[in-house]
């Protein structure tokens, strides 16, 4: 599976700074207990059944460490593996080998546990579905790119990159402008030809104001299943329907199989747990 990674400049500004804050001030341990000569080989391997994420994060952590690291991949992104699986072979000076270690560990220990979560979610839709599972804005600070890339891996894909990427128009938004309709006359006005207006809403009161100002997606917040279920029906394919707020991936099959256009979970990269992975040196 080929997906693009974050954009170069991204990617190498981002491990820069997390290299920054790690070894800065050089490598204490290592620099005391190995001969500057000594070459060596290591292995990252997977311990437990996960998404593979952040092999072009590994490679350029090791080329800003030391370029005669050589790093090996022998799986791609987006792959499925099983625990015990190498999923790359690092070969190098040793010092330089154990200076990257922890860098290039916690980006791929968090970038996998966002996939294999994203992948979990994406597998719960009935078979043949063609309901979205989309991340959110909910993301850590500096990390969005990788996160959002970790998404794809798993098969989700994602909602708006930033402020400026769409019009989402949500509850304190509507507080601000004075109403559902004042907000999406006042977005219609504004916005390009090009741009949907997209509008949360908490209430069947709201949702029929929404359809009728014409917001082209409706976004129904912390519905449950039967409510959902009769808002489809009230929408009646007016609007795409994206349904988040309380999605958990026991609700996933069931709001699939109600046919909403979109299921937006910010857990998968809030809450979403790190995968287990090793560097064991050989």
């Amino acid at each position: 599976m080929q997906i693009s990674p974050p954009a170069p400049t991204i990617l190498a500004e981002t491990i820069r700074r997390a290299l920054s804050e790690d070894i800065d001030r050089g490598d204490l341990t290592s620099e005391a207990c190995v001969e500057p000569t000594i070459l060596g080989t290591a292995k990252l391997n997977a311990r437990e059944r996960l998404v593979v994420c952040g092999l072009p994060i590994l490679e350029e952590v090791y080329a800003q460490v030391d370029l005669l690291v050589d790093v090996e991949s022998h799986v791609q992104d987006g792959d499925l593996v099983d625990a015990g699986t190498t999923l790359a072979t690092i070969r190098g000076p040793a010092i330089s080998i154990l200076l990257g270690e922890r860098v290039a560990l916690n980006f791929m220990q968090r970038l996998t546990g966002v996939s294999t979560m994203t992948k979990r979610f994406v597998d719960a839709l009935p078979s043949g579905s063609p309901t979205r599972i989309t991340d959110t804005r909910k993301t850590t600070p500096g990390l969005r790119a990788f996160e959002r890339y970790a998404v794809r891996c798993g098969g989700g894909h994602n909602h708006r990159e930033d402020l400026g990427a769409a019009i989402l128009i949500k509850d304190n938004h509507i507080a601000a402008s004075g109403g559902v309709s004042q907000a999406i006359q006042r977005a219609h006005a504004y916005a390009p030809h090009t741009c949907r207006i997209e509008c949360e809403v908490d209430t069947t009161e709201q949702l029929e104001e929404a359809l009728a100002a014409g917001a082209d997606i409706v976004m129904l917040d912390n519905f449950d299943d039967e409510r959902v279920h009769e808002a489809l029906k009230l929408v009646d394919g007016q609007a795409i329907v994206e349904v988040s707020g309380g999605i958990t991936l026991q609700r996933v099959a069931s709001l699939g199989a109600l046919g909403v256009d979109v299921i937006s979970v910010g857990a998968l990269t809030h809450s979403s747990p790190s995968c287990d992975l090793g560097l064991d040196w050989t």
